[in-house]
C-alpha cells in the first residue's frame, strides 16, 4: 500500500486495518526514537509510544494537516514524554543508560572470543563517553536521524523541529564533533606501574 498520509488517515478512520497498519509501520521508528531521545527507559518510552498511538486513534478525524503526520506524531510523543518525566521527577538510573544504547550495537560483535568481546565493549564505552559530550541538539539529531532513512529527512525535520535543509549540514557538524571528542576519548593515555 503506497498512498498519502492523508489518505491512509482517511482509511484508517473509516477503519481500514490494512491503512493503520502502513500508518505505524512508516511511523513507528520516528515515534520511538523521539521518547528515547528524551532517555526513558524502554518501558517509559513503550508507554510513550503507546500513548502516541491511541492520541492518533482518538483523533484520526481531527487532523488538521494530515500531510503532516510526521510532525504530528513527533509533536505528539514529545509532549507525552514531557508529560511523563513531569509526572515521575526522577533521574535516569545508570542501568538505563547501558540500556539506552543497547539497540544500535549487536550481541554478535564478540563472536565468543572474550578478548574481542572486551575491546568491543571498550569500544562502546569510548563512542556512548564521546556522544555524552555532544550538545543536546546533536544528541537528539544523531539518533532520530540513526533510526530514520535518509529519504525521510522531511520526518526528521518534522519530529526535530529544524529546517529541512539544515539537516545534512548540522548532521555532519555534529558528526565531526564525535569524530573529535571521541579521539580525546581514546587518546586517553593508559596508566603503567
Amino acid at each position: 500500500m503506497d498512498r498519502s498520509p492523508a489518505l491512509l488517515l482517511k482509511a484508517a478512520a473509516a477503519g481500514d486495518p490494512e491503512a493503520w497498519h502502513q500508518i505505524v509501520d512508516d511511523y513507528n521508528r520516528l515515534v520511538w526514537s523521539v521518547a528515547r531521545g528524551f532517555r526513558l527507559s524502554l518501558a517509559d518510552a513503550a508507554d510513550v509510544s503507546q500513548t502516541t498511538w491511541l492520541r492518533l486513534v482518538e483523533n484520526l478525524d481531527r487532523i488538521q494537516n494530515p500531510d503532516q503526520l510526521a510532525g504530528w506524531l513527533a509533536t505528539t510523543a514529545r509532549r507525552e514524554s514531557l508529560r511523563l518525566i513531569h509526572k515521575t521527577r526522577r533521574e535516569v538510573p545508570d542501568s538505563e543508560e547501558t540500556e539506552d544504547k543497547a539497540p544500535f550495537f549487536s550481541d554478535s560483535d564478540d563472536d565468543g572470543d572474550p578478548e574481542t568481546a572486551l575491546v568491543a565493549e571498550q569500544e562502546r564505552t569510548d563512542l556512548w563517553q564521546a556522544f555524552s559530550t555532544l550538545s543536546e541538539r546533536c544528541r537528539n539529531l544523531l539518533r532520530v536521524v540513526a533510526v530514520t532513512p535518509l529519504e525521510s529527512y522531511t520526518a526528521v525535520a518534522q519530529a526535530l523541529g529544524m529546517p529541512i535543509g539544515s539537516i545534512g549540514p548540522t548532521r555532519s557538524r555534529c558528526l565531526e564533533q564525535l569524530k573529535r571528542a571521541l579521539k580525546t576519548v581514546t587518546s586517553v593515555p593508559e596508566r603503567t606501574g
